[in-house]
């Protein structure tokens, strides 16, 4: 608080005095004697009558009326020069003298400003000191409530200088740059803050004032007004919006229906996930208002600008905001909703208004149920009016009733502001010393602290009394921060205390902030926490792939952080962690050969021997088997020196490692005491943490079509036979003599080591590769939905494609592009030479050399292909069976054309339509409206997942295919895919290590360790993890007992080989064929007319 100056004059002076300090500074013959001049006559006052004296002796007004004096040029110079003393040394000594500068007759700050457009330059100066001075005295709270206002008064009257108008926008500019985040001290960015904040909440009121003045015809200003604009787009603090900042201003800037047109489509082009505050709605609001608005916007545009206003309205949480601007938007949508031509943009405007409705509250504009009522100016009035009465009033001396009513109004504005922002500390800065001189008795600084305790009092009853905890354990970090990632705040102002011992784990939605949290602690860049000399702090991943040649052993003692750590040391660590020494032992491999599970031991192993207090553990268990993840889990607890800090989507682990759950609230670290668990009956909203269906998201896969012969869901579709594998190099197969089998209702779990052949398995199972010894059997028209484990490799080609577009590209020939190019299928030169060869069947027609396979057809228990030849017309084409086929060496030719029959007869069901595909991705759970109009590069993470599934699923697959699934799907996402699993109707097969994930799922697992695979099956799945689940509610339960006894796993159906027999024909009449023989022609000729593409209609016996 700042105190009254101590040497202070009970005698005023008198007029004369006053008149001739003021003569002087006119008089002066030098600017510095007018100065000194005027730092004597300001002394004077302040240290007399104060800020009364510059009512009663007149001075601002012969200050306004020197300024306005065109005839005399020093004298204007003067009335700055005294003016920028008065505004220099008034408000730090006296802030009440604020009311007089601002508020009070105008303020000063006009005839400041108008002398910017002064012809001489040396008033021009004085003008500008003067303004500086003034600019550098306010405080945050004060430019908002008195000087914003000022400017935006002064920039609203037409009949102001351009000079002037320029010197305003700069003002406004230099406050919009004052609040831009820093690396400044904690209370210079908590200042910053508050003017970020209480700016934003103004720029409603600001942006069309700046709007206007980047139109003004005089260059100088509109080039000012751009530059004040771009300053004023850093108070948004939304990383979604940020990218499209300068599109956002040009169309500003140049108004017309391209520039909003390509704005809009920005806009739609924007996948909105941060809170959308007063700011961004401030800054798109006029922008969407003038889409909705105008007659000539097309109704694409009109579609899109609906759905950008939808999208925004669903992440405005604070009902107040919406109702300042979403009426604005309403009767736009609602024109939209009644008039729009097309019936899909009624329809979305429709949605639109509801969301809109429901954002804004109730119709009476109450406030919602749970919601905290902000503080008003006026709450704040009654409060500062009820403690000066009680404590004598204000001072009787003329003259102080008006400043005093201008005063608690300025006072209540500026606390109100501090109030609502939290900032209870700066409540007595903006009272005490304003009342200082106008307060009887010296009450001033208890009327300040009256008014300070209420509203402390009042926000423990709105948001409760933070808890002081003294445990006696030792505390190892305890530190204020904000962090921040390009242009968003993640976390602002908040605390984190860290316990000895103690395991954390960090909850938070996506892109909240968590890995940028563990990655700045990491990197030492993280205010407050304590250096790596004072607490040894290890960052655990698995990335080493820039030393891949090293040895595992030179990779540890390469590190310069273990540099005085012992090479026997280092090898017994490693041991530790499942290492072994010696010539041939895991120690000597390279680190290139590790798979994910053991780099993540490394990394591991690597912490041990630093020492470390603390583990930073970002996805620890991803790429880790169970026993892995188990033995982690025994580290960690057994280990209570150690500090754990952890992000994991593995709630299991949470639940079984974490004393504490540190979560993403509001900007701020909330700690709650206990595992996952506990922290769920907490806060319910977090159980997407806990349970796989209490999700947002919702997937449903389409039911696989119809396998020839296949009329039992027990009945093998895909088997392996006394299989063999090694790869390349390698002296010990990776997989040996395995035998497995697949059926329509298998819900199967490959679990194993970390390299020990799961991969492998499934992509022989696939046909990614071939084995060395035995064989894989298919049903020829089974189609197998694969997800490898990097998901977004499938998209990685595609990304300027929109995800309908990628669906449309992927199935466009009526085959699965994916399929053709996979490895197995490509051509290599062997097969290019096997394509030379000439075939002779017997049939005295010679050597000939095969085309291509032009079709296929049931031929006893197997299928015979009809052979085009090379240089000979079709009349001579030839039926050969599979098995002669294969027997010649053309094992791809025939795979591809198998390949090509089941992807038709999967989609023979489909059409390869735009508003079928928008329905396809509508039930993988990804909004038609990103998958129609978005870009893949544009997509988070999740939502491209969300693509690579539906690319999957749209032929219809019998068998899905997941590698790793939990690796590369957030929370939601996990339990939205587990619920559609459970509901599959085909087959699905799966690698992970989530033991909650296999336990939910699959009843049935294959265990992969040195090379075999052995099989078990487990009596029941865990169908509590679905927090929907009744007995026998789903086809979960029913794959149980599926499994228990199904014919596979019995071994029933094992023998022989996989054949799929027709059903037996009817012998038909002479007549009978003749007709059917008809039907078939014009059924083949209709089909030959039709689009490429079109399933052949099946030559079927039943329309006779």
């Amino acid at each position: 608080m700042i105190s009254k100056p101590s040497m202070t004059s009970t005698v005023p002076p008198t007029q004369m005095e006053i008149s001739s300090l003021t003569d002087t500074v006119f008089t002066a013959k030098t600017s510095q004697e007018s100065l000194d001049a005027a730092y004597a006559l300001t002394k004077l006052v302040i240290n007399s009558v104060g800020f009364r004296g510059l009512y009663s002796y007149s001075i601002l007004s012969e200050i306004k009326k020197a300024a306005a004096d065109k005839k005399n040029g020093a004298k204007r110079e003067s009335s700055m020069i005294i003016l920028g003393a008065l505004f220099e040394r008034f408000p730090p000594a006296q802030p009440i003298s604020e009311i007089a500068f601002l508020i009070q007759d105008g303020g000063m700050i006009t005839p400041a400003l108008d002398a910017l457009a002064d012809k001489g330059a040396v008033v021009r100066e004085a003008a500008q000191y003067a303004l500086d001075a003034l600019y550098n005295n306010l405080k945050p709270e004060a430019m908002d409530v008195a000087l914003l206002p000022a400017l935006s008064r002064y920039l609203g009257k037409r009949s102001g200088k351009w000079q002037g108008t320029v010197g305003a926008y700069e003002l406004i500019g230099r406050m919009a740059d004052k609040a831009k985040m820093g690396l400044g001290s904690k209370e210079e960015e908590n200042l910053k803050e508050i003017l970020r904040e209480i700016m934003g909440k103004r720029l409603a009121s600001l942006i069309p004032v700046v709007e206007a003045g980047m139109h003004d015809l005089k260059t100088e200003v509109s080039k000012q007004a751009t530059k004040t604009m771009t300053s004023l787009t850093n108070l948004l603090s939304n990383d979604d919006v940020a990218p499209r900042i300068p599109l956002l201003i040009k169309t500003m800037q140049f108004p017309s229906t391209e520039t909003l047109q390509k704005a809009i489509h920005a806009l739609s082009q924007t996948t909105f996930v941060a809170i959308v505050t007063s700011p961004v709605l401030a800054l798109l609001t006029p922008l969407l208002e003038r889409s909705l608005n105008t007659p000539s916007t097309s109704q694409e545009v009109l579609r899109q600008t609906v759905v950008v206003v939808e999208n925004l309205t669903k992440l405005v949480h604070d009902p107040v905001e919406a109702r300042t601007f979403l009426p604005k938007l309403k009767p736009g949508v609602q024109g939209v909703k009644d008039r729009a031509s097309l019936p899909e943009v009624r329809e979305l405007a429709t949605r639109a208004v509801n969301v809109i409705d429901k954002a804004m509250g109730d119709d009476d504009g109450n406030i919602a149920s749970g919601q905290i009522a902000p503080t008003t100016a006026e709450d704040v009035l009654k409060v500062l009016e009820r403690e000066v009465k009680l404590r004598g009033g204000v001072t009787g001396e003329p003259g102080d009733a008006e400043v005093w009513n201008a005063l608690k109004s300025y006072i209540s504005q500026m606390v109100c502001e501090d109030v609502n922002l939290r900032e209870m500390s700066r409540i007595s800065l903006c009272t005490g010393p304003y009342l200082e001189q106008i307060i009887k008795d010296d009450q001033a600084s208890m009327v300040s602290d009256a008014v300070q305790k209420h509203f402390i009092d009042e926000d423990h009853r709105k948001f409760g009394q933070p808890i002081k905890e003294d445990t006696g354990e030792i505390e190892i970090v305890n530190t204020d921060f904000s962090l921040a990632y390009g242009g968003m705040l993640l976390l602002s102002h908040t605390n984190l205390r860290l316990l000895k011992g103690h395991r954390y784990g960090l909850c938070g939605r996506n892109g909240a902030g968590k890995s940028t949290l563990m990655r700045s602690i990491a990197e030492g860049k993280l205010e407050g926490f304590p250096s790596k000399d004072q607490l040894r702090t290890c960052f655990v991943e698995h990335n080493q792939g820039e030393d891949a040649d090293l040895s595992i052993l030179e990779f540890v003692a390469k590190d310069p952080e273990l540099a005085a750590t012992g090479r026997d040391r280092m090898s017994e660590v490693l041991s530790e962690v499942g290492f072994t020494a010696g010539p041939e032992g895991r120690q000597q491999q390279k680190v290139g050969s590790l798979s994910g599970g053991w780099k993540m031991k490394l990394a591991l192993a690597r912490a041990m021997l630093m020492g470390a207090d603390v583990l930073l553990l970002d996805e620890p268990t991803n790429h880790l088997d169970v026993s892995n993840v188990k033995w982690l889990q025994e580290y960690l607890k057994s280990h209570t020196e150690i500090t754990s800090l952890i992000v994991s989507h593995d709630s299991g682990f949470l639940d079984e490692v974490c004393t504490d759950i540190y979560h993403y609230e509001s900007k701020k670290l909330v700690c709650y005491q206990g595992n996952l668990a506990a922290f769920v009956k907490v806060k319910p909203e977090g159980k997407s943490y806990y349970t796989l269906s209490a999700s947002q998201v919702q997937f449903k896969f389409p039911s696989p079509g119809i396998l020839t012969g296949v009329k039992s869901a027990t009945r093998a579709i895909i088997r392996m036979t006394n299989c063999t594998y090694s790869y390349p190099g390698s002296s010990k197969p990776s997989l040996q003599d395995v035998t497995c089998a697949l059926t329509l209702s298998s819900r199967t779990a490959i679990i194993g080591a970390n390299g020990a052949g799961k991969s492998t398995l499934i992509k022989l199972l696939t046909g990614e590769t071939i084995p060395q010894t035995g064989k894989v059997e298919k049903h020829p028209n089974l189609r197998i939905g694969y997800i490898k484990q990097h998901a977004l490799e499938h998209v990685e080609m595609h990304m300027e494609k929109t995800p309908n577009q990628y669906l449309q590209w992927r199935y466009a020939n009526g085959d699965d592009r994916e399929v053709l190019m996979k490895q197995t299928r490509v051509l290599t030169p062997e097969d290019k030479a096997q394509m030379e060869k000439f075939v002779n069947l017997g049939d005295n027609m010679g050597d000939r050399r095969i085309e291509n396979l032009m079709g296929r057809q049931k031929y006893k228990k197997s299928f015979q292909y009809e052979v085009k030849w090379i240089g000979m017309l079709p009349k001579n084409n030839s039926q050969i069976s599979r098995e002669t086929l294969l027997e010649l060496g053309f094992d791809k030719l025939v795979q591809e054309f198998d390949d090509h029959e089941a992807s038709r007869e999967g989609l023979g069901f489909r059409e390869l339509q735009p508003k079928v595909i928008s329905k396809h991705f509508e039930d993988i759970g990804l909004d038609p409206e990103i998958a129609n109009h978005n870009e893949i590069s544009g997509l988070s993470g999740g939502q491209k997942v969300k693509v690579v599934l539906a690319g999957a699923m749209w032929n219809n697959p019998h068998l899905l295919v997941l590698d790793e699934p939990t690796n590369y799907l957030d929370r939601d996402s996990l339990g939205g895919l587990a619920v559609a699993i459970r509901d599959y109707k085909g087959g699905v097969v799966m690698i992970s290590h989530n033991e909650e994930f296999v336990g939910a799922l699959c009843p049935e697992q294959w265990h992969v360790a040195d090379g075999r695979v052995t099989h078990k099956g487990h009596l029941a799945v865990a169908l509590d993890r679905f927090e929907d689940s009744r007995p026998g509610s789903s086809a979960a339960s029913s794959a149980v007992s599926s499994a228990n006894a199904s014919a596979v796993n019995s071994g029933a159906e094992d023998g022989g080989d996989m054949k799929f027999k027709a059903k037996k024909k009817k012998k038909l009449t002479r007549q009978q064929v003749k007709d059917r023989e008809v039907r078939r022609r014009l059924r083949h000729i209709e089909w030959l007319n039709s689009p490429k593409g079109t399933p052949h209609p099946p030559d079927s016996d039943d329309d006779a």
